[in-house]
């Protein structure tokens, strides 16, 4: 049901082409399910935009890519704030919650090939190419399977990373990318390969869009009840109790692959389902994995996160947490040379 007193809501993402189209998917669903309510949007730069030279290994946690949305959300200048799931901390700033979370596009990674280039697998490139990504996860993972491949940082919006892969001197010969971003943007016909468990696992909450609004918004929490989508939600917050219990920020190696199976509802809401999550720790170099999966029939957020947590706890057991702690010590030492050449 519409709330009354309010007419109109602002809702804000970070200024890049991608978080603008994401937005407006949220606001054009939110017209259409709302038609006597006005829905703005507001797009703001954020300070892991605007730092595009440093490693995102060496940057930290994922509140690089929301801390300026939440303080416009919590001084009330905006109303909604529209985000990838996977950027989102998996704790979030004191008044903020998560409101709504859409069905989920495809959350693999793709490998996307430099043009005019004739690879079409991993398998296929020579010895010593270079790949593009920012992500420690991927690299963790594909240097298992692929240690003759050489890995580069690549930063900046999707554009601006094709547009280096595609340079005739660049270093690059491909790049890996959220295949999600890519169908967003329309640029789905560049995708060479997809990159699937167990040669590689994705980030929790991949593909997916949450609405975070402010925890004493009723009226916007009615309204993020129409959009959510109770099999991503379930998914996915069991996704990210897993990444909580293993404190894992924006990079860490922490990989999953989650499904639901003989799925029940009642009235159009889910009720009961089998849930399956498989989750990996990496170590950077890629010659330390930690992998286990559980499976157990749930019959709520509640009964998906704790799903999630037992799975943490599992891996932590069998020698993740060993990895966890020399990547922060890692990353400690690295940003310390960092500053020190600065």
């Amino acid at each position: 049901m519409a709330p009354s007193s309010r007419t109109s809501f602002v809702l804000a993402s970070r200024a890049s082409k991608l978080a603008q189209i994401q937005t407006n998917i949220v606001r054009d669903g939110l017209e259409t399910t709302f038609p006597a309510l006005s829905f703005g949007t507001s797009f703001m730069t954020t300070e892991g935009d605007k730092n595009q030279s440093q490693a995102l290994y060496l940057l930290g946690g994922k509140a690089l890519w929301t801390k300026e949305l939440e303080v416009a959300l919590k001084e009330n200048v905006v109303d909604m704030l529209i985000h990838s799931l996977k950027d989102v901390p998996t704790t979030l700033p004191h008044g903020c919650e998560i409101g709504a979370i859409l069905e989920r596009e495809n959350p693999v990674d793709s490998l996307v090939v430099k043009q005019g280039l004739p690879y079409r697998t991993l398998e296929e490139l020579p010895e010593g190419s270079v790949v593009g990504t920012s992500s420690v996860r991927r690299v963790a993972q594909l240097r298992r399977s692929f240690p003759g491949l050489a890995f580069l940082d690549v930063r900046g919006n999707l554009n601006t990373r094709l547009a280096k892969l595609d340079a005739p001197d660049g270093p690059y010969t491909a790049l890996i990318l959220a295949k999600a971003g890519l169908v967003r943007l329309g640029m789905g016909d560049r995708i060479t390969a997809d990159l699937t468990p167990p040669i590689l696992f994705h980030a929790v909450s991949q593909g997916a869009l949450a609405i975070e609004i402010r925890a004493d918004d009723q009226e916007a929490r009615e309204l993020c009840k129409a959009l959510t989508h109770q099999e991503t939600q379930w998914k996915c917050l069991a996704e990210r109790a897993l990444l909580r219990e293993l404190e894992g920020g924006c990079s860490v190696p922490v990989g999953v692959s989650t499904s639901l199976s003989q799925i029940d509802k009642s009235a159009g809401k889910l009720t009961r389902a089998t849930l399956e999550i498989t989750g990996c720790v990496t170590s950077l170099d890629g010659s330390v994995h930690v992998q286990d999966t559980l499976s157990q029939e749930v019959e709520s957020i509640q009964g998906a996160e704790e799903l999630g947590k037992n799975l943490a706890t599992k891996l932590m057991v069998n020698g993740a947490k060993v990895i966890l702690d020399d990547i922060t010590q890692d990353r400690r030492k690295r940003a310390s040379e960092a500053e020190t050449a600065e």
